[in-house]
């Protein structure tokens, strides 16, 4: 099911609130998870990024244009259970850009993004702003180990 984030549906851009609204939005307060503070950087191959899913403690990340966040501060929304689960371990750039969480919009293997519109490259590069200001930078997503 697509989500639209003009008409003010409760999906994607819940965790962020509408920033079409006039009241400034304020980020909720979150506790960093225990164990799943700070992490070193380093590059993943998408292989590797599958891993950082929180499944059984393990870290938890979201790569968003080719840069690979940890999420864990948002465990209760990407977290297992969570309503973004989906995006937990993978390049979430795809389905961000088309504001959707339709499994039918992950590609399997390596995503250089070059179909998508201006206007969805527009929606990418916001997203990219939002975990920039909310998340720590861990790395960068490869294509493969050299």
């Amino acid at each position: 099911s697509g989500i639209n984030a003009e008409y003010g549906s409760s999906g994607i851009n819940a965790e962020y609130g509408d920033t079409q609204e006039e009241e400034p939005y304020q980020p909720q307060q979150e506790e960093e998870e225990e164990g799943q503070g700070e992490m070193e950087p380093r590059d993943f191959t998408l292989e590797e990024l599958e891993e950082f899913n929180g499944v059984d403690g393990r870290p938890l990340c979201v790569a968003v244009n080719y840069n690979v966040y940890n999420v864990a501060k948002g465990k209760s929304f990407y977290g297992p259970g969570g309503p973004y689960e989906i995006l937990a371990g993978k390049d979430g750039s795809r389905m961000l850009a088309l504001m959707s969480l339709d499994k039918s919009d992950i590609r399997e293997g390596w995503d250089d993004l070059s179909d998508l519109t201006p206007f969805q490259r527009d929606s990418l590069n916001d997203w990219v702003i939002k975990f920039e200001s909310r998340y720590q930078k861990v790395g960068k997503l490869i294509k493969a180990r050299e």
